[in-house]
């Protein structure tokens, strides 16, 4: 059935210190004794997200929802197990009848877009794996700080809005215009900088760019930006502001903590525990290849020895052109099937069917491949942030007797 709600509020409260306590009384109390645990919880001690149930909380404090490995099954994810990451608060109220999109900056006529005005414009929808680029944080070895994601940071869903580019089209971009920087209307806690982040014009120029309104068929829920929000396909998660409020056309990219020194990697490696500079490093743009293990799940015993591994590939803004898994620890290799329902920028689903030699421990591993000749590493770079970690995937089975 659509989503027809056009308005976002936290009923029958009147601050999100309410909402929470609503949620959680008894986290929110855990917090505010020991505010570095409010950050992550496990999904065992965490309480349920409404519409979220299942999900990890990996931050409370601006709700940050990693998606379990073994729910990677599906072509299109679903809402509720699609992943959610906030750099600050989410706006407490949210009106459709009252949202506008200011749209200025180095243009021949800025204009401010009602929603009703924005979708005047012609749709188009866009299937994109949407990954934050801190996705397998947590796994990074040295430690980096940060929200420590495992593997679930990570969703494909079909959006549907309006081009970008038409947007442009109707203020008209001066010569001068080069960036166009977006800025949400998250609510930023005490001097924490606002989340505003830049992309190339010639980025946001291409007809698969997206303010986006729809997911999935239905209106954006509020985790996921209501009313709109950018879609910047093939790259990382942060180029795709939610709640958005303002377009700006820049002639330089936006000087700000989320441009640098956020959301950056080296331009060579580095050695761990080295600093980031502007001029020893560059803005994360597209996806890496990468590959996840859905099933069997890491530490599973299974009793039969006939194992049927399934998975998912994406590669940002190029196509995923084969996954190898290994059941030797990377001994040998051997080509997974992969599923016929494909599109650009989208995953891409896999599955490999073997019999284990024996009982005993098992270690299985999936590799992706990319139509850029771009191969999935055994390890990857350390880098401050954490971030684009596409090391190959890996669980541990045991197969009983």
């Amino acid at each position: 059935m659509p989503h027809t709600l056009e308005r976002f509020s936290i009923p029958a409260m009147h601050s999100r210190r309410e909402f929470l306590k609503g949620v959680s009384l008894t986290l929110v109390a855990a917090c505010s004794a020991n505010p570095s645990g409010c950050w992550t919880a496990d999904a065992a001690d965490a309480p349920p997200i409404p519409g979220k149930e299942g999900m990890i909380v990996r931050s409370f404090r601006f709700l940050d929802l990693e998606m379990p490995p073994e729910y990677a099954d599906s072509f299109i994810t679903p809402i509720p197990h699609f992943f959610v990451r906030n750099h600050m608060h989410e706006p407490a109220t949210l009106d459709a009848s009252t949202w506008r999109l200011t749209v200025s900056g180095e243009v021949k006529k800025p204009l401010v877009f009602s929603l009703a005005e924005l979708e005047k414009l012609e749709s188009h929808a866009v299937v994109n794996a949407l990954e934050c680029a801190g996705n397998g944080r947590g796994l990074v070895d040295p430690h980096v700080s940060g929200i420590q994601w495992q593997k679930g940071a990570v969703g494909n869903a079909r959006f549907r809005g309006v081009r970008l580019a038409d947007v442009l089209e109707r203020v008209g971009v001066k010569s001068t215009g080069k960036h166009v920087m977006f800025r949400g209307l998250d609510e930023v806690p005490g001097k924490v900088p606002p989340f505003i982040r830049s992309i190339p014009l010639e980025k946001a120029l291409h007809p698969d760019t997206l303010v986006a309104t729809h997911i999935n068929g239905v209106r954006l829920p509020k985790h996921h930006g209501f009313p709109a929000r950018a879609l910047v396909p093939g790259w990382v998660g942060a180029a795709s502001c939610k709640w958005l409020a303002e377009i700006k056309i820049l002639n330089q990219p936006f000087d700000g903590n989320f441009m640098y020194p956020g959301y950056r990697l080296p331009n060579e490696p580095m050695k761990s525990g080295a600093a980031i500079t502007l001029e020893n490093s560059h803005t994360l743009t597209d996806l890496n290849v990468k590959s996840l293990i859905a099933a069997p799940g890491d530490g599973a015993k299974l009793r039969s020895r006939a194992i049927r591994v399934r998975g998912v590939a994406w590669a940002g803004e190029s196509e995923v052109a084969r996954v190898d898994v290994s059941t030797d620890s990377g001994a040998t290799w051997q080509a997974a099937e992969l599923v016929k329902e494909h599109a650009k920028y989208a995953w891409r689903l896999w599955s490999f069917a073997f019999k284990a030699v024996k009982p005993g421990g098992c270690t299985i591993m999936s590799r992706a491949s990319d139509s850029q000749g771009r191969v999935q590493p055994a390890s990857v770079s350390w880098n401050p942030g954490g971030y684009l970690n596409n090391a190959i995937d890996r669980v541990n089975i045991y197969v009983e007797a």
